[in-house]
């Protein structure tokens, strides 16, 4: 094993802030100077900027400073008041409101705020509001009592719905949101922005009419004016604030002893684990990320098998294991107790972790901001710099690793784009807004065209948004629990109090992953696990979770009661959304590496023996070209296409080219797809021509023949499920009461053919085939595929056998037809004999 490092370049370091600074911010800087600290210039100016009333989005480095310059002139703001008005038990509201998307972060944030408010001589009373937080805590925060408030977008939308909000919020002069990117791309963002709309109405009266000053805060940004304009809306000015910095990341590559010429999923995988083991074993601390919660907890059961330090010493971190947990490793980690966690990206994001030496990224990183936001859980401070060691599973994630530190380098982050036209989302924030007392339906339509997702929004569907509220669509009006919110001289109400009850429940409802709590029979939580694994067990089953072999006991209600197993063979579960695609910016960055034949990077060196052959078997196509492989053999005859935009366009783009062949010359096809490239097969493939193929990869009647190519009412169906509960048309019920799982789907899918057969033009139906196609599907990304394929030229080669980059597609594809074991068997017996063949 060889590691390989290779510093990638950052610009240089920003100067510290002159003397003379506004004179509204010395009393700050000479706070700082005091303890032997300066602030940036980027940071000064950040403060003057938010103290002028403005608005923006932060991006710097990970580890730079960029909550200094987020807080400064809330900080700066406060000390310019008289001492009387400040930390007093006057004060009705925060003045400065701090957004996090993860209640992991709420903890370290609070603590942050209120350390750089010590430092400046305030004493600031911070609280955190989420669903964790206490009744005691709760209440405090009604009373308006704290000077700072660390919350989440959903509990921002429950708080911003009370009959008191107006004016606890009237005072709040500074709104961050942190770790911007994590929302801007996806609902949970588009439910903000309506939120802090509503903020910006609240305190508008004291802020000269204009609302509170709001910032956004990232590492990783592609698109930083797209991230402000979501943030801000439509016609308001803000800034870009860029935080330069010497930031160093090292990215190195543990490359494996020897490659494989023809490798398939996950052949390296623990086969890297010695040397794994000894970068561990050299740094003092380490986090080990993987792409999924069950591939973190298989390396975690690996690493605990050749673990020679105390077994306390190394940890498991993900999204499902319950929050106690959670925090205690975090903090295990922060004191030095533990050396090593394997975890996913639930410890990607602001948790400050500033002892961390090293990080490790099992796999491809699949996307240059994840190995940018992962690299920087390391070196967390101003000057150090950040290592990340990249362990490819198998030999073509060579390329990807090359491709992403090329990447990184050149500044390629992959932009965010935000939604637009999320009506399920809109009818959520009604019936929410609606809990606060009546409220004018005009003044909800000007909030929602002031945000960057609805800014285009139509009468007709603003009409359709609020017939969903009134009364679930004409197919459902005659149902009282359908008629949330009464409308009458343009004024919206609640419906009725039990209406608002199961409304608080349902606030912020985004993405309802179908999962159920792991219990101990003595009561001790574990975590969280989706129901559809669950499902497949029978009692007496052993799986691992938690880091632990667990053995079903029984299922009753939303629990999975279990105890320990005596055997550490078991199954890993299979969480929802574990394949991660690979990004655009990253796929189009490998292929131009590809075909750069003087390229130096140590990992195209250590794959030289399976490029040679794939050039002598076949083809290895320049950046203007796009290989296609005809190759016959036992099971028939399949098609290889290598476009190299990643999985979620090549599984579109493989049912699309089967569905058109179909039309050529019907048969039963099947295909497969990987990162690399995607196959369709059949018995007997039509005769095809360059020309021919043109016609398969033309982007004309994409959406009629994507539509054609999938069981598309299955897939809305599917989606359906989701927009029915974010819509509030499918509710968990009230506490003592609360549906099953299984009962909220059977309720979902009663109500999908309902709807399908008497109101096939419902808001709800439509938008879930919409989000069918773009989210299943991925059909934008699908469309500029094939716009890109149409300016390469195509190479069809007719190889005898298959190739190393026909090899994993033809892994893939018979993946599904056989047991796991059957299948590694067949395909490593495959390999040898190809291996052997000259």
């Amino acid at each position: 094993m060889v590691a390989v490092r290779i510093p990638v370049s950052r610009p240089r370091s920003p100067t510290p802030a002159h003397d003379d600074a506004d004179p509204r911010l010395r009393p700050l800087i000479e706070a700082f100077r005091a303890r032997g600290l300066a602030p940036f210039a980027w940071q000064v100016e950040t403060w003057r900027h938010v103290l002028d009333g403005g608005s923006g989005v932060i991006h710097a480095a990970t580890g730079t400073g960029k909550t200094w310059a987020a807080l400064g002139g809330a900080l700066a703001a406060d000390i310019g008041r008289s001492a009387g008005a400040r930390g007093t038990a006057a004060a009705t509201g925060p003045r400065l409101l701090w957004i996090a998307p993860l209640r992991a972060l709420a903890s370290d944030t609070a603590r942050a705020i209120s350390e750089a408010a010590a430092l400046a001589g305030l004493d600031w009373r911070v609280l955190v509001r989420n669903g964790d937080s206490g009744s005691r805590e709760r209440i405090r925060v009604r009373r308006g009592d704290c000077d700072a408030l660390v919350t989440t977008p959903e509990s921002l939308a429950l708080l911003v719905a009370d009959r008191e909000a107006g004016s606890r919020f009237a005072a709040t002069g500074t709104v961050v949101v942190d770790e911007w990117h994590e929302l801007v791309g996806g609902k949970r963002g588009v439910l903000l922005a309506l939120n802090l709309e509503r903020l910006r109405r609240f305190a508008a009266p004291a802020h000269d009419g204009r609302g509170p000053a709001v910032l956004g805060l990232s590492a990783t940004l592609g698109d930083p004016e797209s991230a402000l304009r979501a943030l801000l809306g439509p016609g308001r000015v803000g800034r870009v604030i860029v935080g330069r910095s010497d930031k160093r990341i090292d990215v190195d590559c543990l490359l494996p002893a020897s490659v494989s010429r023809f490798p398939w999923a996950g052949h390296l995988g623990l086969v890297q684990l010695p040397g794994v083991a000894a970068a561990i074993a050299a740094a003092r601390s380490t986090i080990v990320f993987t792409n999924t919660r069950a591939q973190a907890e298989l390396w975690h059961e690996a690493l605990a098998s050749v673990w020679t330090d105390a077994p306390e010493r190394l940890a498991l971190h993900h999204g499902s294991l319950d929050r106690a947990a959670r925090e205690s490793v975090e903090q295990g980690l922060r004191a030095g107790r533990i050396r090593c966690v394997v975890a996913t990206s639930s410890l990607d994001l602001g948790i400050d972790l500033p002892c961390v030496e090293q990080v490790i990224q099992i796999g491809s990183p699949k996307g240059v901001a994840r190995l940018a936001q992962r690299a920087g859980r390391s070196g967390h401070r101003p000057g150090e710099p950040s290592r990340i060691l990249c362990v490819p599973t198998h030999a073509l994630e060579l390329l990807d690793i090359a491709a992403a530190r090329r990447a990184l380098a050149a500044g390629r982050i992959e932009p965010r784009r935000p939604p637009r036209g999320c009506l399920d989302v809109l009818a959520q924030h009604v019936v929410t807004s609606a809990l606060a007392g009546p409220i004018r339906a005009e003044d909800l339509l000007a909030e929602a065209r002031a945000t960057d997702a609805f800014q285009d929004l139509s009468p007709r569907d603003w009409d359709r948004v609020l017939a969903l509220v009134t009364r679930g669509g004409e197919a459902l009006s005659g149902y009282p629990d359908f008629r949330r919110v009464t409308e009458r001289d343009g004024w919206l109400s609640i419906a009725s109090p039990r209406i608002a009850r199961l409304q608080r429940m349902q606030v912020g409802t985004i993405v309802a992953d179908a999962e159920i709590v792991v219990k101990y029979r003595n009561g001790a939580t574990l975590g969280q696990i989706e129901e559809s694994f669950v499902a497949r067990l029978k009692v007496g089953d052993r799986f691992l979770f938690a880091g632990r072999a667990l053995e079903l006991v029984r299922v009753r209600e939303l629990v999975a009661w279990v105890r320990p197993a005596g055997s550490r063979h078991a199954i890993v579960p299979r969480w929802i959304g574990g394949r991660m695609p690979l990004s655009t910016e990253l796929a189009d960055t490998m292929r131009a590496l590809l075909a750069c034949r003087g390229a130096s990077e140590p990992e195209l060196e250590r794959l030289r023996p399976l490029l040679e052959r794939q050039a002598r078997d076949s083809h290895l196509p320049a950046s203007d070209e796009l290989l296609v492989e005809r190759i016959r053999g036992r099971d028939g005859e399949q098609l290889f296409v290598y476009p190299m935009a990643g999985r979620s366009a090549h599984e579109g783009l493989a049912a699309l080219v089967a569905a058109r062949l179909a039309r050529l010359a019907p048969a039963s096809y099947g295909y497969a797809a990987t990162d690399f490239g995607f196959v369709v097969g059949a018995h007997r493939l039509p005769t095809l021509d360059p020309d021919h193929l043109l016609a398969l990869f033309a982007p004309g009647s994409l959406e009629t023949d994507l539509a054609a190519s999938v069981n598309l009412a299955e897939l809305g169906k599917r989606r359906f499920r989701e927009i029915a509960r974010v819509a509030g048309l499918v509710t968990q019920g009230l506490p003592g009461r609360t549906k099953t799982l299984r009962q909220l789907a059977a309720s979902a899918s009663l109500l999908h053919d309902v709807l399908r057969e008497h109101e096939p033009d419902h808001l709800l139906l439509e938008l879930a085939e919409r989000e069918a196609l773009e989210r299943e599907l991925d059909r934008t990304r699908i469309r500029e595929t094939l716009e890109s394929l149409g300016g390469r030229r195509i190479v069809l080669t007719h190889p005898d056998r298959l190739t190393p980059f026909a090899f994993p597609l033809w892994a893939e594809r018979i993946r599904g037809h056989l047991s796991n074991e059957e299948w590694t068997d067949r395909v490593r017996r495959m390999a040898d004999r190809l291996e052997r063949r000259p």
